[in-house]
């Protein structure tokens, strides 16, 4: 069953998500320059948890006037299967890549009231210090002030906030764009990607937001544990059976969302699939799911673009 959204037909279904926790930290520096390229520089290489040791994205750019120290700034996610996982993640590139970039300092973007737990991430990198680290407060009233880490570096010194809060939060969110051309398809996809990024708490983990190669679960191969979703290539649709590419579909590109909240996670694909229906030679919109194999958050598209 489908129906029709600005033309389009949306097929009536659901993304199957999965539970995953989540992180948000703000890294300013001296300009927008190198907050961007500390931030690029912490969310390489996590793209999916099915190779990578978590998932990671640039959520938006920070302007002055809201940074805690009022320079330029870059809004980070990163997500992990457990806190363990997502702690040890952020530790290792936040002290490669942050750590390292000229200027920076690193704060919580995730208040401790909205947090399922506090990482102690800068109380870890201090140790950078060889014992010439500084602990600092900042903030009003004495039980209400941030503890912060001064770390000597030959540059100057690396502020990082002591503690990073972390929450339950919800990864795996997807629709796949399907069209007549490469061309189109690609254009449809960017102008979700652009939508996307209006809404706060999410990330799109895959290179500029958009994954070409969309994997299933499993493998002809025993010795791996995802491969090409095969259903969903259109140059082999006529040899696999149970194709699930419509005719006229020659391209399909796989938009996959992470987020904080199931909420947020469904309205920034309700904008997405919206924005890439009003792309001409967009033919098809659909979602990836595994019969609840995979998770346990269901997120209907027709859903998805009522929450908008």
């Amino acid at each position: 069953m489908s129906f029709k959204h600005n033309g389009v037909d949306v097929e009536d279904t659901f993304a199957e998500g999965f539970g995953m926790w989540g992180s948000r930290i703000i890294i300013t520096a001296a300009s927008e320059r190198w907050a961007t390229t500390a931030a690029g520089s912490m969310t390489g290489f996590a793209t999916s948890v099915i190779a990578c040791d978590c998932e990671a994205g640039v959520e938006s750019s920070v302007a002055p006037d809201s940074t805690p120290d009022g320079r330029p700034g870059v809004a980070v996610m990163v997500y992990g299967f457990s806190k363990g996982k997502l702690s040890e993640s952020m530790l290792s590139r936040m002290g490669q890549c942050v750590l390292t970039c000229p200027s920076t300092a690193v704060f919580n973007g995730l208040p401790e009231e909205e947090a399922d737990e506090m990482l102690d991430i800068g109380k870890s990198l201090r140790f950078f210090g060889d014992g010439y680290q500084v602990k600092m407060r900042m903030g009003d009233g004495w039980h209400q002030r941030r503890r912060f880490w001064r770390i000597p570096v030959m540059e100057g010194e690396f502020l990082v906030e002591e503690k990073m809060g972390a929450k339950k939060a919800v990864a795996g969110g997807n629709f796949l764009v399907m069209g007549e051309t490469q061309d189109a398809v690609l254009r449809a996809a960017e102008a979700s990607i652009d939508a996307i990024h209006t809404v706060p708490g999410v990330v799109t983990p895959f290179p500029g937001g958009l994954c070409r190669s969309g994997s299933k679960v499993g493998s002809t191969y025993k010795f791996l544990k995802a491969a090409t979703n095969t259903p969903f290539c259109p140059t082999i649709k006529n040899s696999v059976k149970g194709s699930k590419v419509p005719s006229g579909a020659n391209s399909v590109i796989e938009v996959v969302i992470n987020g904080l909240n199931e909420a947020s996670v469904k309205r920034a694909m309700g904008v997405g699939v919206d924005a890439a229906t009003r792309v001409p030679g967009v033919t098809w919109i659909t979602a990836v799911n595994f019969d609840g194999k995979l998770g346990k958050f269901k997120m209907g598209l027709r859903d998805s673009l009522e929450a908008i």
